[in-house]
């Protein structure tokens, strides 16, 4: 299906208005998961001209991904990852767990961004950050499609690397499934239970009758605040 280019504008818009430099496109991966961290990938890319085909990576095959992450490695100005565990996202729920992830990819930048363009409506990131939201900003703009190919390569080789034969694992196909829902997940699941890459406050535990004595209730003051204010909601 063809799709329009992303380009630079809301980095030049975000130049002219605030008068930011170094601007960060953000995007993250395996928000929906049931396994693995949560993983967000920071990347600078100035305004240059991008990779042919660079495009939000849910567009793309895990071939074209992995081609254009192997140009954006060396093309990006600079880019970052940064990593919630299972037992972060556990302790403080996804809207906490993101911000931390996030936070840890702009910190590990070598120049702190002046701004930061961040897919979607929500702004999960907040304070000290100046941001800027963009719906389907993976497909819009430069700086995030970046990021989000390299956050999606990057963490799909994780999950991977989790499922190698002799660790536990394998049979949960994480390589296959990046540790999301499929039927070989489920059902590996059901037999033998969620392992230590699985994050237990996550509702697939309540179909799970033999399993769902290991469901962890979120409790931390941080997560209960976010919630009750409403900020954020995921169907998990």
């Amino acid at each position: 299906m063809p799709y329009e280019a992303p380009t630079h504008t809301v980095e030049r818009s975000l130049r002219a208005t605030t008068g930011a430099k170094v601007i960060a496109g953000v995007d993250e991966v395996g928000r929906g998961a049931w396994a693995g961290p949560v993983t967000v990938c920071a990347a600078v890319t100035g305004l240059r001209r991008p990779p042919e085909g660079l495009t939000d990576s849910k567009l793309l095959t895990p071939r074209q991904r992995d081609a254009l992450f192997d140009i954006l490695r060396t093309w990006v100005t600079a880019h970052a990852l940064g990593h919630a565990s299972p037992e972060e996202i556990d302790e403080l729920g996804m809207t906490a767990a993101l911000r931390l992830a996030a936070e840890r990819a702009l910190e590990a930048l070598p120049v702190r961004p002046d701004a930061v363009i961040l897919d979607g409506k929500h702004d999960y990131l907040g304070r000290p950050w100046q941001v800027r939201t963009v719906i389907k900003g993976d497909q819009s703009c430069i700086a995030v499609a970046a990021a989000s190919v390299i956050a999606k390569v990057q963490r799909d080789r994780m999950m991977a690397a989790l499922g190698e034969p002799g660790d536990g694992t394998a049979d949960f196909a994480f390589a296959a499934n990046a540790g999301y829902p499929s039927p070989v997940h489920r059902a590996a699941l059901e037999e033998r239970g969620p392992t230590v890459h699985h994050r237990l406050s996550w509702s697939y535990l309540d179909a799970l009758p033999q399993w769902r004595h290991l469901k962890k209730v979120r409790r931390s003051e941080e997560a209960m605040e976010l919630e009750n204010g409403g900020q954020l909601g995921f169907d998990f």
